[in-house]
């Protein structure tokens, strides 16, 4: 099979197979279940052959004949009893197999940086996460199964057919021949069809999440034609890949199916020219069934083993995309004092497009510093590094003079409470998404962080109270709720340091004016770092860093800033003459 993937087909051979190994103790058992159970299958043509010939006999016995009856009834009980059981160990191991793979991509999915996952689509990441692993449970549970007992079956039955008339197995032989190279010719083309159809589904999915997403836009804009052609355009590729591969299956099985027959007759002719007995015969046209079984099946086998391998393709593929942000060598910090230090940091998104250019300050334990300049100026990026969502290029940043990067993440972001402008709630109750679904707080505590946001006076008008449930992104609350409910979030979690993000940009007056004295609490717990584009709001921060194209340009506290009558002075003014 041909293989478009980053990663070679042999080493997808071998690193699917580690996680074989892990089960190998049940796939040996299974394997000599399979082998028992193709060895018994087998027999029941020959009792049958036996049957046929005493029947034709000059001198038949019922005794035999019941004999032999009785013999394909044990047979065929045994045969049974074999495949329940390998079946049972087979899908117990490959399920475990699937559930330790899944766990492991979606670990690393959460290692990722949000610099990479603003290169990937949600849609393909569900994908790979869920679509991808299910066919692998598909392919270790049932499959795997079928192709080894299928395989063994077809090279037991041929020994027999050598046994029986080494002539008749060695004609047949050719008809294999043919049957293999259908089958190959059919596989790399199914192959490549299914790596096109694996990139359209995908394709398919990243477009209807994005839609979806982003449906109130869809609508508001009136943009629902467009989008509506997109999709149709999107999935009639999809139609006609799908058609491609009904095509190819439709070719193949009634190919199959012909030689089968073209089989059957060259068995009873050349049965009958070479003198065999009609037990023999009559063996042989059932064992024939028995070796053209597997070979019809061949065609949904490969079917899936292409789905198979194309899933291992894409999951490996994300497997060995490295995270950017690394956690090694590092050490957990219980508590911060809270001083933050920038040392000559320069950072791009891409390349040496430079979005901050030889930054350096420092923020004293306790302090409340703002942050503020133009669109793209670099405030929200200095945010973002300082919890490692992203990776400096040149420069250190220090906690408490200690790298960042030498600090686990999980103590990092554990002690750095974070408000950002764009509030994200999951499905669930209020409590749920307060408390994240840890259930190590208690009610005390939930209670406490509701109060001191003042979320209380919202809650307690609402029938359910902390149990009412939010529907999807939260949309049943106002953005000055959400934003409160953001906050008690971040207040239950403790944290010693403080970001805010525009946490303030989209909220009416008077909510504004709660988290602004929830603020004022919050000075006395830790270090708080501000970006705000309303200066009134930064007014009586301990320091205030102005940015221009990623460079600090000025920095002070606000009537120093004021009377530098500089770049803070101008917008200051031009704020205030607006409101």
């Amino acid at each position: 099979m041909e293989n478009n993937s980053k990663v070679p087909f042999s080493s997808l051979i071998k690193r699917t197979l580690k996680y074989v190994a892990k089960e190998k103790k049940w796939f040996i058992i299974s394997l000599f279940l399979i082998l028992a159970n193709a060895a018994v299958g087998v027999l029941l043509p020959r009792v049958t052959g036996y049957f046929t010939d005493h029947i034709a006999s000059d001198n038949p016995t019922l005794k035999t004949i019941i004999f032999l009856a009785i013999m394909a009834f044990v047979l065929n009980v045994v045969a049974q009893s074999f495949v329940y059981t390998q079946t049972m160990i087979l899908t117990k191991a490959g399920q475990r197999i699937v559930y330790k793979l899944r766990m492991e991509v979606f670990e690393h999915v959460e290692n990722l940086s949000q610099n990479q996952f603003n290169d990937m689509s949600v849609g393909s990441l569900v994908t790979v996460v869920c679509n991808y692993t299910s066919q692998l449970t598909e392919f270790f549970t049932n499959t795997l199964v079928k192709i080894i007992r299928d395989l063994l079956t077809v090279i037991i039955v041929y020994i027999w057919m050598l046994v029986l008339s080494w002539k008749l197995g060695l004609i047949l032989f050719g008809v294999i021949i043919v049957i293999f190279i259908i089958s190959y010719i059919f596989s790399k083309k199914v192959h490549k069809i299914f790596a096109k159809e694996r990139k359209q589904i995908s394709e398919l999915n990243s477009f209807l999440n994005e839609a979806l997403a982003g449906m109130k836009i869809i609508q508001l804009f009136r943009q629902e034609n467009r989008f509506m052609r997109t999709f149709k355009d999107k999935n009639a590729e999809y139609f006609k890949t799908r058609y491609q591969v009904i095509l190819s299956f439709s070719i193949y099985r009634p190919l199959v199916s012909l030689i089968y027959i073209l089989s059957i007759a060259l068995i009873i002719y050349m049965g009958v020219r070479l003198g065999l007995s009609a037990g023999i015969i009559v063996t042989f046209y059932l064992f024939l069934d028995y070796f053209f079984e597997p070979v019809q099946q061949l065609a949904d086998s490969l079917n899936k083993i292409s789905r198979a391998v194309s899933a291992i393709e894409r999951l490996f593929d994300l497997l060995d995309i490295k995270p950017e942000v690394l956690d090694e060598n590092t050490i957990d910090i219980k508590e911060f004092k809270g001083k933050i230090e920038f040392k000559n940091v320069y950072f791009a998104y891409e390349e040496e497009n430079w979005i901050l250019k030889d930054v350096s300050f420092v923020v004293n334990p306790k302090d409340t510093v703002a942050f503020v300049g133009d669109t793209g100026s670099g405030k929200t990026t200095i945010l973002n590094l300082i919890v490692r969502n992203f990776e400096v290029q040149k420069g250190q940043i220090l906690i408490d003079d200690i790298d960042i990067k030498k600090i686990s993440l999980s103590s990092l972001r554990r002690s750095i409470g974070q408000m950002l402008q764009d509030v994200f709630l999951f499905t669930g109750s209020i409590k749920d998404n307060i408390t994240l679904f840890d259930d190590k707080f208690t009610d005390q505590e939930i209670n406490h962080s509701v109060k001191y946001v003042s979320l209380d006076r919202f809650i307690d008008k609402l029938e359910d109270g902390l149990d009412t449930q939010v529907v999807q992104r939260g949309e049943n609350f106002s953005t000055g709720q959400r934003q409160l409910l953001s906050f008690a979030r971040t207040i239950i979690h403790k944290p010693q340091i403080m970001i805010l993000d525009e946490a303030t940009a989209n909220i009416d007056v008077e909510t504004e004016k709660v988290i602004q004295d929830s603020l004022n609490k919050i000075k006395t717990i830790g270090t708080t770092l501000v970006v705000a584009h309303r200066l009134s709001t930064i007014k009586d921060s301990d320091n205030i860093f102005v940015l221009s194209h990623g460079e600090i340009i000025e920095s002070g506290t606000h009537q120093e800033l004021l009377d530098k009558k500089g770049y803070y002075y101008n917008l200051y003014k031009l704020q205030t003459s607006e409101e």
